[in-house]
């Protein structure tokens, strides 16, 4: 039987459409990203909302200045299984679906690389389309860098306060140190601020960051402290 090709519009399509995914993303496997999508999306809404007091603060740090206690910090708080998995923490997205109509907040279920690439190239909401999309650039993130670079780049483009993104530019706003100097409390009060940036401030700690602060350091602890990350 003979095999029906697709349309030669459909094929070009999905060639350009590969180019302008995976080039950048080859790009961004060695070279800092100058802006992320989440970062154009806060200016903007500052701009709508003429906000004039908005600023943003963004530094790049490499790997090597940033305190080992930040990334083990990360791992403790928002994916413990991110050494073993491809991108995709299937328990959890189990039992984020199964909990799906008991829960009145739907219960998260994203790992570090998903969380990386809808940082830099997507937006937030719960669409099948952003979805699909954030499922597209997690397995070629996880086939193009490798996990001490996906730790890298999450790191520094991760929202930790209004306008405040990345952990050098973080640590010096809100704890007046620079990133390579950040200690296991320090990380982990960053690190409890991820889920809310917007809401709970690293600065005046709420009893409720104060507790989780104190729950990751516990898991930066069984995990084996910052050995865990030295090797990668």
């Amino acid at each position: 039987m003979r095999r029906r090709r697709l349309p030669l519009a459909l094929r070009l399509f999905l060639i350009l459409f590969a180019a302008t995914t995976l080039l950048p993303l080859a790009y961004l496997r060695w070279l800092p990203p100058p802006t992320s999508s989440f970062m154009l999306q806060r200016q903007l809404q500052a701009r709508k909302k003429h906000d004039k007091a908005f600023a943003l603060h963004y530094r790049w740090v490499p790997w090597r200045g940033i305190s080992p206690n930040a990334p083990l910090a990360v791992i403790a708080a928002e994916d413990q299984k991110f050494m073993g998995h491809n991108g995709f923490d299937v328990e959890s997205i189990e039992d984020a679906w199964e909990t799906r109509e008991t829960r009145k907040r739907p219960r998260g279920a994203s790992t570090i690389t998903q969380q990386v690439a809808k940082n830099l190239f997507l937006w937030s909401g719960r669409s099948f389309v952003r979805k699909g999309l954030e499922a597209y650039y997690t397995v070629f993130i996880e086939l193009l860098w490798p996990k001490r670079r996906i730790l890298e780049v999450y790191l520094n483009v991760a929202e930790f306060g209004k306008g405040t993104f990345g952990v050098g530019a973080a640590s010096e706003r809100f704890l007046g140190k620079p990133a390579s100097r950040l200690t296991e409390r320090d990380a982990a009060l960053l690190a409890t601020v991820l889920p809310s940036p917007l809401r709970m401030h690293p600065d005046r700690p709420s009893a409720y960051v104060e507790q989780r602060v104190a729950w990751i350091q516990g898991q930066m602890a069984h995990l084996g402290g910052t050995a865990y990350v030295k090797g990668m």
